[in-house]
C-alpha cells in the first residue's frame, strides 16, 4: 500500500508528487474541510468557549475521497502549510480522519524542493496543539466579535453589514486620517535658492539655511533686500564618505509594501502570486521540471539558513566581484515578538536567475520573483560608499548651502535600489559640486524665492496601511491583504487609484464603533490582544484564560450599547460627486444598489436621473444603443415610445423620461380567443421572446397563462388546449382530465413556460 501525503492545493500536490515518487499519493484537501457554521455563533460561551465544528458545506465529495485514501494507505503525513492556519488544517484532517493525537504524522517544510520534502518526510512529529489552540482561539475570538456587534449594526444603521475585530480598526485608521485631510489648515512658507558659479564656470544651486523664518512674501522680500550685490563667499568645505547598508530581505510585511510601491500589485495580488511561487512552476527539464521558487511567504522572521547565505555569497563573488562581499555573511536581528518558526522569504535555490526562466513565467509571477530574489541577493551584498559634500556660503551674514554626493561604490545598489537611495537619485540638486576653496568668491547669477503651502498628510495607501499595522502591533501578516479586501467590500473604504479613502458609511460605523466599543477599535488594545493570542502558542496562556478575560467586558459593552443606541440617532450622509444632475443641477450622490455602486440625483424622487459607475466610482460613458420605436406616440406628452426592458418583462416608455413617466407593456396577438370571455389573448414580451399569456381585457378578465393557449379543443373533455413548450407537448390543464400528447415539431410556436 502506498504512503497518503495530504496538503492544501493541488499545484503543491503536483510539485510534491514529482518529488516522492510512485510510493507515495499526494491529494490535496483543497483548503480547511471543517469550520464554525455559517448559520449560528457556534461557540458556547458559557462552556469554556468550546466550539462546534461541522463539515464544510460542499466539501463532501473531498472529505470522501480522503476517507477512502486514509483507509488504502499504509502511512499518511500531513502536509499542509507551516503555520498556525496550516497546523489547524492539519488538526481537522486528523479529527476527520481518525487520527490519534499522539501519531507522527505532521511533516513541515519551509521551501517546496526535493531536498525539503524529502527530508521532512523522514523526521514526522505529532500535530503542536499549541500552534493549534492559538489558531483556534483567533478563530473564536473573531467569530464572537463579527456575530455578536452585526446584529447590533443592522438595528442601528442598515441591514446587512458586519463588522470584524482588526477590520474595525483598520477603517478607523483610514476614517482618521481622513478627518486629519480635511481638517488641515495649509500654512504658508517660502523659500528662497541663489544659482552662482564657481571661477570655473561650474554652476550650482544654493539653498537659504538661516536662522530667518520665511513665512510670507515679507519675509522673503526682505530677505532679498539683505542681499548685497557682491558675490557668495565660500565659508566652509566639508566632505565626509557615509556607507549604505542593503536592507534585509523580504518578510510578509515588506514584501507587500514593497510590492505595492514597486510594481503597483494591490496585497491580495501580492499574496496569490507569492502563493504560486511558493507550490511550484514548471520550468522545463533544463531546471529540473516543477519547482518551488521561494520560501513560505507568510513569515515575520529575517533569519535566513547558513546554505542559502553560502549559496548567495558564492553567487555575488562570481557574479560581481569579491569586493562586493562583506567580510562576514550579514545577519538581521528579527524584532521583538516576531514569529522565528519560517526563514525570511528568498529563492529556494539562488542560482536560478530570473531573467533565466522568464519565459517559463508568467509577467506577475517574473516580476515578483526578480523582486524578492534581487532584493535577497542585495542583503547578502556589501553596503555601497557614498561621497557626500556641502559647500557653506555666505552673503551679507545669511547663510546659503549647495550639498551633493557621488557614488564611489556601489555595493549593494548594483543589484537593488532602496526607496531611500532612488529619492536621492530623484533629488535634483544632488550630484556633482564645482571644486571650490574656502574664501573664494563665488557669482551670483540669479536669486530666487518660491512661495509654498504645508500639505496635508498623504491618504494612505496599501503599502503605507500594512506599514502602519506592522509597525503598531495589529494583526498579523497574513491577515493585512484580506483585511484590505474585506473593508473594500464592505464599501467601508474605497480605492481611488492606489489610495484608500474612507466612506461616509465607513466613517458612521467608526464613530459608532468608538463610542460603543472603544476597546474594539483600540490600536494599543488591538495589539495586546495579538500578543495574548501569541501567548497560547507559547504557553504562556489558555484559550479559555485569554477569551474569558475580552469576553467580560465585551459583553458589559454589548449589552449597554444594544439598550442605549437608537437608529435615530445614527445618519448616513450620502457621498457626494462633483458629477451635476443634467436635468436638475443638483450634485449627484453614490448609491449602492444590488447591481453595484451607481450615481443617483440627490432630489429623489422628484427627479430620478441616475447614471452608471465604475468600481472605482468613476462615471461610465453611456454608448448609443438603438432602441425599436412604436408605431405610436405617448398618450400623455406625444414624444415617440422606445422598447425597453425591465423587471416584468419588455414595455414601452416616453424617450422623454424622466419628465414624462408614461409607459406601455409590449404584447403580440397570438390569433387565439381567451378560453374564458372570448376576448383576444396577448403574449408579453421579455427580453425579446413571448414568455406569458393574458387575456387582453385584463385585469377585467383575470386570464392568464405560462402556457400557450391555442384553438384546439380537448378530445376528451372539451375545455381548451394549451402548448407546454420547455416539454414540446401538449395538455389539458383539467386535472381531472389529465389529456397529454407529444408534439413532432419542424419549429415550436413562439412562446412557451418558464416551468
Amino acid at each position: 500500500m502506498a504512503n497518503l501525503v495530504i496538503v492544501e492545493s493541488p499545484s503543491k500536490a503536483t510539485t510534491i508528487k514529482s518529488y516522492l515518487g510512485s510510493n507515495y499519493k499526494v491529494i490535496a484537501s483543497k483548503g480547511h474541510i471543517r469550520d464554525l457554521p455559517k448559520s449560528t455563533l457556534g461557540v458556547d460561551v458559557e462552556k469554556d468557549f468550546e466550539p462546534h465544528y461541522i463539515n464544510i458545506r460542499g466539501r463532501g465529495d473531498v472529505i470522501k475521497q480522503l476517507k477512502k485514501e486514509a483507509k488504502a494507505a499504509s502511512k499518511i503525513f500531513l502536509a499542509t502549510d507551516p503555520d498556525r492556519e496550516g497546523e489547524a488544517i492539519s488538526w481537522h484532517l486528523a479529527a476527520v480522519l481518525g487520527i490519534p493525537a499522539d501519531k507522527e504524522c505532521r511533516v513541515t517544510f519551509n521551501e517546496i524542493t526535493k531536498v525539503a520534502v524529502k527530508e521532512a518526510i523522514k523526521h514526522p512529529r505529532v500535530i503542536d496543539q499549541h500552534l493549534v489552540n492559538s489558531q483556534q482561539a483567533r478563530r473564536i475570538l473573531d467569530r464572537i466579535v463579527g456575530y455578536k456587534l452585526s446584529p447590533f449594526l443592522w438595528k442601528n444603521v442598515k441591514s446587512g453589514l458586519s463588522a470584524g475585530r482588526v477590520q474595525s480598526v483598520a477603517t478607523r485608521i483610514i476614517v482618521e486620517r481622513e478627518e486629519e485631510i480635511k481638517s488641515f489648515v495649509p500654512k504658508e512658507y517660502w523659500t528662497v535658492d541663489a544659482r552662482v558659479s564657481a571661477l570655473s564656470g561650474d554652476e550650482v544651486v544654493a539653498h537659504y539655511v538661516g536662522k530667518k523664518k520665511l513665512e510670507s512674501q515679507a519675509d522673503a522680500e526682505k530677505l532679498l533686500s539683505s542681499l548685497s550685490d557682491d558675490d557668495f563667499t565660500v565659508k566652509n568645505i566639508r566632505s565626509a564618505e557615509k556607507k549604505k547598508h542593503p536592507a534585509p530581505p523580504f518578510t510578509t510585511s515588506t514584501l507587500q509594501q514593497e510590492a505595492s510601491r514597486k510594481l503597483g500589485f494591490q496585497s491580495q495580488r501580492i499574496m496569490k502570486v507569492a502563493q504560486e511561487l511558493y507550490e511550484g512552476v514548471n520550468l522545463g527539464n533544463e531546471f529540473g521540471g516543477v519547482q518551488g521558487l521561494i520560501t513560505y511567504m507568510r513569515t515575520d522572521s529575517l533569519r535566513i539558513s547558513a546554505g542559502a547565505q553560502e549559496a548567495a555569497r558564492a553567487l555575488i563573488e562570481d557574479k560581481y566581484g569579491r569586493e562586493y562581499l562583506p567580510t562576514s555573511p550579514r545577519v538581521y536581528k528579527t524584532k521583538a515578538g516576531a514569529q522565528d518558526a519560517h526563514e525570511a522569504i528568498r529563492p529556494s535555490n539562488v542560482t536560478i536567475l530570473p531573467k533565466n526562466i522568464k519565459k517559463m513565467l508568467t509577467s506577475d509571477q517574473y516580476r515578483l520573483y526578480k523582486l524578492i530574489w534581487d532584493r535577497f541577493v542585495a542583503s547578502q551584498m556589501a553596503g555601497a560608499v557614498i561621497s557626500t559634500t556641502a559647500i557653506d556660503l555666505d552673503n551679507n551674514g545669511n547663510a546659503f548651502r549647495a550639498s551633493g554626493y557621488t557614488v564611489k561604490f556601489q555595493g549593494y545598489q548594483a543589484v537593488y535600489e532602496t526607496a531611500e537611495s532612488e529619492a536621492q537619485g530623484e533629488d535634483g540638486h544632488l550630484g556633482h559640486l564645482p571644486t571650490v576653496a574656502v574664501g573664494e568668491k563665488m557669482k551670483t547669477l540669479s536669486v530666487t524665492p518660491d512661495q509654498h503651502f504645508t500639505e496635508p498628510p498623504p491618504h494612505y495607501t496599501e503599502a503605507s496601511l500594512i506599514k502602519f499595522l506592522e509597525d503598531n502591533g495589529i494583526g498579523r501578516p497574513s491577515t493585512y491583504a484580506p483585511i484590505i479586501t474585506t473593508i473594500i467590500s464592505r464599501s467601508y473604504v474605497k480605492r481611488s487609484g492606489k489610495t484608500l479613502i474612507s466612506t461616509p458609511l465607513g466613517e458612521v460605523i467608526t464613530r459608532l464603533m468608538k463610542e460603543s466599543f472603544p476597546d474594539i477599535v483600540d490600536y494599543e488594545f488591538t495589539a495586546s490582544m495579538e500578543d495574548k493570542l501569541d501567548s497560547i502558542e507559547n504557553q504562556t496562556n489558555t484559550t479559555n484564560g485569554v477569551l474569558s478575560e475580552f469576553y467580560e467586558g465585551f459583553a458589559k459593552s454589548l449589552d449597554t450599547a444594544m439598550s442605549s443606541v437608537s437608529r435615530e440617532n445614527v445618519e448616513i450622509p450620502p457621498e457626494e460627486s462633483d458629477v451635476v444632475c443634467e436635468f436638475c443641477g443638483s450634485k449627484m450622490v453614490y448609491k449602492n444598489g444590488r447591481f453595484g455602486r451607481f450615481l443617483a440625483c440627490p432630489r429623489y424622487p422628484e427627479c430620478r436621473n441616475t447614471k452608471a459607475v465604475d468600481k472605482n466610482g468613476n462615471l461610465v460613458e453611456k454608448t448609443e444603443v438603438k432602441r425599436e420605436i412604436a408605431d405610436f406616440k405617448c398618450e400623455e406628452c406625444g414624444g415617440d415610445m422606445v422598447l425597453r426592458n425591465g423587471k416584468f418583462g419588455s414595455f414601452y416608455a416616453c424617450v422623454n423620461y424622466p419628465k414624462c413617466h408614461f409607459t406601455k407593456q409590449k404584447v403580440t396577438d397570438i390569433g387565439v380567443p381567451c378560453p374564458e370571455c372570448g376576448a383576444k389573448v396577448v403574449g408579453k414580451h421579455s427580453r425579446g421572446r413571448v414568455s406569458f399569456y393574458s387575456c387582453e381585457r385584463y385585469p377585467d378578465c383575470t386570464f392568464s397563462s405560462w402556457d400557450m393557449p391555442t384553438t384546439e379543443k380537448c378530445p376528451d373533455c372539451g375545455k381548451t388546449l394549451f402548448f407546454r413548450k420547455s416539454r414540446n407537448i401538449t395538455i389539458c390543464r383539467d386535472k381531472k382530465c389529465g389529456y397529454k400528447r407529444e408534439e413532432v415539431l419542424a419549429e415550436k410556436p413562439e412562446g412557451g413556460d418558464n416551468e
